[in-house]
């Protein structure tokens, strides 16, 4: 199982701090520190699509220009601003196999173990 986020999200932190409480083995990926291809949020948006990745309610998302939010119309729009701004991709995603899960959710972890 392979987590991706940054370690000072609430919502990461919950997940890992679950995943560990449930002695789920994980390697975490710190997007902060080592980004993320181009490659992973194509095979990402391939299986959830590239809406689902895009954080809109976070504080990174908010404080960007509107020029910058209305351009952010196409997938591919949508994956450069994920790469110069990792922060505005919706956390944790979580890998487990072939299957991905996106936020913190209690069921869907269970669903992933």
């Amino acid at each position: 199982m392979k987590v991706y986020g940054i370690k000072n999200c609430d919502t990461v932190k919950k997940a890992l701090t679950w995943l560990q409480n449930h002695n789920v083995e994980f390697e975490f990926h710190d997007f902060k520190k080592l980004g993320v291809s181009e490659e992973k949020l194509q095979e990402w948006g391939d299986k959830l699509g590239w809406e689902k990745l895009l954080n809109k309610k976070g504080t990174t998302w908010r404080k960007l220009d509107p020029a910058v939010q209305q351009a952010v119309n196409s997938e591919a729009e949508a994956f450069k601003l994920m790469q110069d701004k990792t922060s505005v991709i919706k956390r944790p995603v979580i890998e487990a196999g072939d299957r991905i899960s996106i936020g913190f959710d209690e069921e869907q972890l269970r669903q992933l173990i």
